[in-house]
């Protein structure tokens, strides 16, 4: 059937082209000089199938035609420029993009490959951070607004300890843990942030900040220590930036045609990629191939892991619903080999051990590859575990092998309120789960012993999935955190790469030929986390694989503070 309808949709896609012929002929001559796109949020590494919605029902409206979707269209869309003698460049124009350092280094390729096929790239925002800047910094010509600002400022981390505090309010938090460096509880149980705490961000920190150095350096010729006579001088004003040399002129977008030799203010010479395509005589046309395209399956694990399918306050990974995702993924014979996404800082262990059983049930049949593009901490790494291999962007968070379990006693703060509650028992550890009382000395024993037998049961997944003994795994874990190029060093991972990069290793295991293939998505969070509500929530005492310094790395941006 497929090769009878396959050639029908391909002669409407040619009969279509050929209507247009005419008209396009017309507008060929009138190609812009110039294209603008506008980076702006995260765009998504391909680009996403999109479903018509009507406003009425809440439906998001479509992007304006600048705005870059995917880095899989902008790389197409950028190729296709190259090539075209009558295009002199590109206007990139950013407005709060919010992507990973992984996607930042490939926007940055792909706009120095454009350069070095000898176009010309103008950079324009109104206001930039440290991310947005080493983007520009690609740029042949880097311009702001003449009221914009530029948020050059370096890193900064903000720790909390909320354990004095706590104390005040009459609630006492009672946690136990396995390795030092596990430091999620110290956040109830301290009162002020610890010394390994402090370690582990200053850790990252170094890191992000060497490489702001080195990209801005690079992209703006200047030494290392005048990119970091810049930052310490920072945020600057438009008109200031000029002046120390970080950026090189301000113009109004208005003025932005005129100033890339356009004859006026009415964006002559520059449009939207959609505009240049509609005056191509031959634009690119995605035919439709007689025989299906490989596919790749890919699961994310996204957000906090908790039992079920989930549910509560920001994103969350029910194992139930990855699960789910990772048989459909197994038992689709079109899906070659399958990725597991993860972007998750762990939760519960008996959640994360669950998953990691159903990616080794897929990965029996067919090749899995866990690419960690942001996080797989804790919980996200034990689940990672059961892939074939383990890659990672240079500057994601993977490791801390460790957990915790406790609960909140919130005895004395019911007693201020004048609320009284009565515990009232027939078994000697049925209070255990109890908010009205800490652990009794035999409840302590229990969960000092469910703590270590989780703990080693840990070790002993990583061991075996590392090809280590558990005493080895043992001097890297204990909650240690480390960046995808320093979890390379340590062997806790077996390569770091794109995601591109990682795709083409899943097909290339596989044995198919993947110079071009589909992806197919399974699953996916849809829920919301909040950890104070997975903690308190729930009259039970949970075991986590949990890691608090990826989570607030998920969101670590320059100049701004996570908590």
């Amino acid at each position: 059937m497929r090769f009878l309808i396959i050639p029908l949709i391909n002669l409407l896609v040619l009969l279509r082209v050929l209507l247009g012929l005419p008209f396009r002929l017309l507008g060929a001559r009138s190609r812009p000089a110039y294209v603008r796109f506008r980076l702006t949020g995260d765009p998504s590494y391909r680009e996403r199938p999109r479903r018509p919605r009507l406003p009425l029902l809440g439906g998001q409206s479509r992007p304006e035609p600048a705005t870059v979707t995917s880095l899989e269209g902008f790389r197409e869309a950028l190729e296709l420029l190259a090539k075209d003698a009558k295009v002199k460049g590109i206007l990139v124009e950013l407005e709060g993009l919010e992507v990973p350092p992984a996607k930042r280094e490939v926007l940055v390729k792909l706009l120095e490959d454009f350069r070095a096929a000898g176009k010309r790239v103008v950079a324009w925002a109104v206001s930039v951070d440290n991310l947005g800047y080493q983007v520009m910094c690609a740029a042949d010509e880097a311009l702001l607004s003449p009221a914009g600002r530029l948020e050059l400022v370096g890193y900064a981390a903000e720790a909390t300890a909320l354990g004095e505090g706590l104390g005040r309010l009459g609630i006492k938090a009672h946690f136990f843990r396995r390795g030092a460096y596990k430091t999620a509880p110290e956040l109830f149980t301290h009162p002020h942030v610890s010394d390994i705490q402090r370690q582990t961000l200053e850790s990252f920190l170094d890191e992000r900040y060497a490489e702001l150095v080195d990209t801005v350096a690079k992209g703006r010729r200047r030494t290392p220590e005048e990119v970091k006579a810049w930052i310490d001088a920072g945020p600057y004003s438009a008109k200031r930036a000029v002046a120390q040399g970080l950026i090189d002129g301000v113009c109004d977008e208005a003025d932005l045609p005129v100033r890339l030799g356009g004859k006026d203010e009415d964006e002559e010479g520059v449009d939207p990629m959609p505009m240049y395509r509609a005056r191509l005589p031959w634009p690119p046309v995605r035919w439709r191939p007689l025989r299906p395209r490989p596919r790749l399956g890919v699961v994310p694990i996204s957000g906090m892991i908790v039992p079920g399918k989930g549910g509560g306050g920001s994103r969350m990974a029910g194992s139930d619903s990855v699960v789910k995702a990772l048989r459909a993924a197994g038992r689709n014979r079109g899906v070659k080999a399958v990725l597991l996404y993860v972007g998750s800082p762990g939760g519960s262990a008996v959640a994360s051990e669950i998953i990691l059983e159903a990616v080794q049930r897929v990965a029996k049949k067919k090749p899995v590859i866990a690419f960690v593009d942001r996080v797989a901490a804790s919980g996200g790494y034990m689940a990672a575990l059961g892939a074939k291999e383990i890659w990672a962007t240079p500057h994601s968070v993977v490791g801390s092998i460790g957990v915790f379990a406790g609960k909140f006693d919130v005895s004395e703060l019911m007693e201020k309120l004048g609320v009284h509650r009565t515990l009232i028992t027939r078994g000697e550890n049925a209070g255990i789960f109890s908010s009205t009382r800490g652990f009794t000395e035999h409840e302590r024993a229990l969960m000092e012993t469910e703590m270590e037998e989780t703990y080693q049961a840990f070790l002993e997944h990583v061991a075996k999935a590392r090809g280590r003994t558990k005493e080895e795994i043992h001097a890297l874990g204990e909650g240690r955190v480390y960046s995808g190029t320093r979890a390379l060093g340590v062997g806790l991972v077996d390569k770091t790469g794109s995601f591109e990069e990682a795709c083409r290793r899943a097909m290339e295991l596989a044995k198919v030929p993947a110079e071009r293939f589909d992806l197919q998505m399974y699953g996916g969070a849809d829920r919301r986390f909040s950890l104070l509500k997975l903690l308190l929530g729930g009259a039970s005492v949970g075991v986590y694989a949990f890691c608090p310094t990826a989570w607030s790395l998920l969101g670590f941006r320059g100049g701004e503070r996570f908590e």
